[in-house]
């Protein structure tokens, strides 16, 4: 079968022809691949900046959005069958450890991550397992869905865990209208009463965004010209602020952002944040990570996608010209996310 593998760090990855995967075990399940994302974390597998964190054996297939139908089953596999339509949450889980056990799958002890530790989706077939299969509405098809699997899934988990604080009167603010932050805004309308307020480099990012539930969009042409917009309009600063973006500035502009008490989300990531610690205390501004998303956090998100209150605006690419797609995405050209369909 085709797949897209990397073999170096800091040089492209390459087209491969390679072995079809097998079922060894009674939880795997081997789906046909519909689409695969492309996401900005491709980029940074590129670079080896999860080498330190997931050492990957090189070459290995990329691709960590994926959706498909289902090929094949082991033998206890009871949740899915051949021929259904799936999409995968990013990791196989065990089940067993302490973190699955209370939900928690990204955080798994025993878990892979295809397409960042293991072989993944940017390919015709991919091998999972049962825990990790959603099985779709069928109204759904994979090449609509596949980055929600990943990008979607991060940009609902982190509003998911800040919804219970943004009820009517608190302000929202979303750094980022791109591949996670157009879907972070919908979630953000469909299960929040905040007001929300959009700020990007892009007029047509911006122009996205009050067609997804922005109230309010900035055009970030300065820190400074954005820091008074964003106080101006959210009376004082945010109670809470998404960043999708983490790098190029805009990880030392969200914490400017904050009203007093008021927390930063980060969810982008390739920057670094540097916050003296006398503002932190002063202020009592937290900074909250978030990984992923859970499994019922994923199934949240297929049902509102079902319902139709989240869309994913997608730009499509024949499997071949994955080289594009990524190229594309690292100069910005992309509005939405990238999808390859084999």
């Amino acid at each position: 079968m085709k797949a897209v593998r990397l073999h170096r760090y800091e040089e492209q990855p390459s087209i491969d022809e390679v072995a079809e995967p097998t079922i060894t075990g009674p939880w795997d399940v081997i789906v046909d691949v519909g689409a695969a994302g492309v996401c900005r974390t491709d980029l940074h597998i590129i670079e080896g900046q999860w080498e330190p964190i997931q050492h990957p054996s090189l070459p290995y297939i990329l691709g960590h959005e994926n959706a498909g139908w289902v090929r094949e089953v082991g033998s206890a596999v009871h949740n899915v069958s051949i021929g259904d339509t799936v999409i995968m949450h990013p990791l196989t889980s065990c089940g067993l450890c302490p973190a699955c056990r209370v939900g928690q799958d990204s955080h798994c002890e025993n878990a892979t991550f295809p397409g960042i530790n293991v072989n993944g989706g940017m390919a015709q077939q991919l091998l999972t397992n049962a825990r990790a299969v959603v099985k779709l509405d069928t109204t759904l098809q994979p090449k609509d869905v596949a980055a929600l699997a990943d990008a979607g899934l991060t940009a609902y988990h982190a509003v998911r865990k800040a919804a219970d604080v943004l009820f009517p009167g608190t302000h929202a603010v979303v750094i980022g209208a791109g591949g996670l932050g157009h879907i972070g805004i919908q979630a953000l309308a469909a299960i929040t009463s905040a007001t929300i307020t959009v700020v990007d480099r892009s007029e047509q990012a911006l122009e996205l965004a009050a067609r997804l539930g922005a109230h309010h969009t900035v055009l970030s042409t300065s820190d400074e010209d954005v820091e008074r917009q964003v106080l101006e309009i959210t009376g004082g600063g945010a109670h809470v602020v998404f960043d999708y973006v983490g790098e190029r500035g805009a990880e030392r502009l969200a914490p400017k952002l904050l009203r007093n008490r008021g927390s930063h989300y980060v969810i982008g990531y390739g920057g670094q944040i540097e916050i003296p610690t006398i503002d932190i205390i002063s202020r009592e501004i937290n900074v909250v990570g978030n990984l992923v998303g859970t499994y019922n956090d994923l199934v949240e998100l297929m049902t509102l996608t079902a319902q139709g209150r989240v869309t994913l605006h997608t730009s499509t690419y024949p499997l071949d010209a994955a080289l594009d797609a990524l190229a594309d995405l690292d100069a910005g050209r992309l509005i939405g996310r990238g999808i390859l369909v084999p």
